[in-house]
C-alpha cells in the first residue's frame, strides 16, 4: 500500500471482546500476539548459524472496567476444584472509516491469575488478565 487516508487507520474505540462466546462489554484493551523461538543450525562453510523455528508461545492480555466478578470468579471457581481453567477468546477490531474489520479467536486460553480483590479510593477500578493461548485463527481480516 502506497498511500493510505489517515481516516482509514483503525481507533480501539471500536473493538470487541467475547470470552466462552459471552460479550465482555466492559473491555478496555486486548492483545494477542504469538512469540517464535529458533534454535541455531550450524552449517559448513559458514560461520553464521542458520535458524530453524523450534516453538511458538501465544500470550495475551485484556484489561476490563471492574464491573462484575465472572470471569476472576470462573477462574477461582475452577482452581479450587483444581481444574484448569480453559477459555475462548475472540476479539473483534474495527472503525467505521477503516477499510474492514478484523476478528482473532484465539483457544485454550489460560489466565494467569484470579483478581479476588484490587481497588484503591477515589480510583476507578479495573482488572488485568494476563493469558497464554495454543491455537489462534483469523476469522475475519482486512486485505487491501
Amino acid at each position: 500500500m502506497k498511500q493510505f487516508v489517515s481516516n482509514q487507520v483503525i481507533n480501539g474505540t471500536w473493538g470487541e471482546l467475547w470470552v466462552d462466546d459471552e460479550y465482555i462489554g466492559e473491555v478496555v484493551s486486548c492483545k494477542g500476539e504469538v512469540s517464535i523461538s529458533y534454535s541455531d543450525i550450524s552449517m559448513v562453510r559458514s560461520l553464521t548459524a542458520g535458524k530453524k523455528m523450534t516453538k511458538l508461545e501465544g500470550k495475551g492480555s485484556v484489561k476490563l472496567h471492574h464491573i462484575r466478578s465472572n470471569i476472576s470468579k470462573h477462574i477461582s471457581d475452577k482452581i479450587k476444584r483444581g481444574q484448569t481453567p480453559d477459555f475462548k477468546i475472540i476479539t473483534k477490531l474495527s472503525d467505521p472509516d477503516a477499510l474492514g474489520a478484523e476478528r482473532v479467536v484465539f483457544y485454550h486460553c489460560k489466565f494467569d491469575k484470579a483478581i479476588l480483590m484490587d481497588w484503591e479510593v477515589q480510583k476507578n477500578t479495573e482488572e488485568s488478565y494476563s493469558f497464554t493461548f495454543e491455537d489462534w485463527n483469523y476469522l475475519d481480516n482486512i486485505d487491501a
